[in-house]
């Protein structure tokens, strides 16, 4: 209890006490003598003075009480302002250490917020690896198949390679024979050749001894003469047996079957890109600017050379209207070689087959192998399709069809692809199995034989104006629309 509110009560009770108590009663009894000198002197006390006196002094030790009551409030309120003014220090201190809580609150908040955004890159990032590790596992095993395909082919080749070593060797034994064969030949011409000079010598004796010899030299005239024709006859053997020889190879060589991957290697080998490029006049003054390019080889006909393709290859096709172009260029290129061939030839065999003419100058600058036609392409029942220009390639059955001579349909659904995943496709070349140009498909499924460049309408190339390419490129249009609904044309 607050010790002021004590002192309060304690003064209060006893007020109440001095004013409740009856002192007429409550007088201790005196002595009648004392009494009453008392009553009779002028100085005599009486109640009301003690009353008085008891009063003067509850005032005066009330005047204390209050007085230390006053001292106590002062001393409470110097330790209630000295604990005011420490608890505003703890409060200070409270606070200041509430301000730092907070800013290690906020800072641990700023962490925790860095460190989530830091968990969810982490995050990210490991769902980017583990992708990754996906992608590349995916790759890993894809070029593993690429490998093993690789070493499949490698096998292959290196079986061809031992064939052809094998037939090398075998080659080089008849070379050696043959040159056995020659070479005795030669040493019997060479012996003839003795013994017509000694007959020619013995001649010249004889002829001075004509008179005598003449018999002798008569018989040795008809004996040179027969040596000679022998010679003759020697000489003629080891030609035709050469020129044989030489039939017997290139007959072997055109009834063996060509492996695939060799076909396929030769071609990128001897491949020649192509570009295109064309440009007219604009319907709102820009000019129009067409360009494409191909990849495609070279073919001989025993007298021309020529860059064959689809016409879909080129700037052109039979999908739009024609336009006339002011421009046409054509360009062949391998290595540093350039070449631009002059004219564009829509062939009569299907107008959607286009050949280049070449010159003998421009084929050797470009350096590369020039294929020949297949001049028998049903020998073997199998082709080698290479598609857009060497993406891909595989083995193709086909077959004939009465109703459509000059053209062989491919049997696309069993197509055994050896490079690249692909479906037959307009343009894409097809080879004999022994190494020979045999056509170009014209559609999906359906190859035009190349037998001859019988020519149907011609495009000059460069500047163009006044040519009239549209009435040109419409009527093989047409040409061609009639073949895609009636069937390929013949001959």
């Amino acid at each position: 209890m607050n010790r002021t509110l004590l002192l309060i009560l304690c003064d209060f009770l006893l007020l109440t006490l001095l004013a409740l108590t009856k002192w007429e009663t409550a007088e201790p009894e005196r002595p009648v003598a004392e009494a009453v000198e008392i009553e009779g002197g002028e100085d005599a006390v009486t109640a009301a003075d003690d009353i008085v006196a008891l009063m003067q002094q509850s005032f005066d030790e009330q005047a204390e009480a209050q007085a230390e009551l006053e001292a106590e409030r002062i001393r409470l309120e110097e330790e209630k302002a000295a604990e005011a003014a420490e608890l505003a220090a703890q409060l200070e201190q409270r606070r200041r250490a509430l301000q730092a809580a907070a800013s290690q609150i906020a800072e641990r908040d700023r962490t925790l917020s860095q460190l989530q955004t830091e968990q969810q890159n982490l995050s990210q990032n490991l769902a980017a690896q583990q992708t990754q590790a996906e992608q590349l596992a995916q790759e890993l095993s894809s070029k593993e198949r690429e490998a093993a395909a690789s070493r499949a082919r490698l096998e292959q080749l290196q079986r061809d390679l031992e064939a052809r070593e094998a037939e090398a060797n075998e080659r080089a034994a008849q070379v050696a024979r043959l040159e056995q064969e020659r070479v005795a030949a030669q040493a019997e011409i060479e012996n003839l050749s003795v013994a017509v000079r000694v007959a020619e010598q013995e001649k010249v004796l004889l002829r001075e001894t004509a008179d005598t010899y003449r018999e002798q030299a008569e018989i040795e005239r008809v004996e040179r003469l027969k040596a000679q024709e022998t010679a003759v006859q020697l000489a003629e053997g080891v030609g035709e047996l050469a020129e044989q020889s030489a039939e017997i190879t290139a007959e072997i060589r055109d009834n063996r079957p060509i492996n695939a991957n060799t076909l396929f290697s030769e071609f990128l080998l001897n491949r020649v890109p192509t570009t295109f490029a064309a440009r007219r006049p604009g319907m709102f003054g820009a000019d129009v600017d067409r360009a494409d390019r191909t990849r495609t080889i070279l073919v001989s006909d025993g007298a021309q050379t020529y860059a064959v393709m689809h016409v879909e290859a080129s700037t052109f096709n039979f999908a739009e209207p024609p336009s006339n172009w002011d421009r046409i260029d054509v360009r062949l290129e391998r290595d540093s070689a350039v070449v631009s061939p002059p004219a564009m030839n829509f062939l009569r065999r299907d107008p959607r087959l286009l050949t280049l003419p070449l010159t003998e100058a421009e084929v050797e600058s470009l350096g590369v192998k020039v294929y020949e036609l297949a001049t028998d392409p049903f020998r073997f029942p199998e082709a080698v399709l290479i598609n857009n220009g060497g993406e891909g390639y595989g083995e193709v059955p086909f077959k004939l069809e009465a109703a459509l001579p000059g053209y062989v349909r491919m049997d696309n659904r069993f197509v055994r692809r050896l490079v690249g995943d692909f479906p037959p496709s307009r343009g894409d070349l097809v080879l004999s199995k022994t190494g020979r140009l045999l056509g170009i498909m014209v559609t999906e499924d359906l190859c035009a034989l190349l037998d001859d460049f019988a020519v149907q309408a011609t495009l000059l190339t460069g500047d163009t104006t006044g040519q009239g390419e549209a009435a040109i490129l419409e009527s093989m249009r047409q040409q061609s629309t009639r073949a895609r609904n009636t069937g390929p044309p013949g001959r």
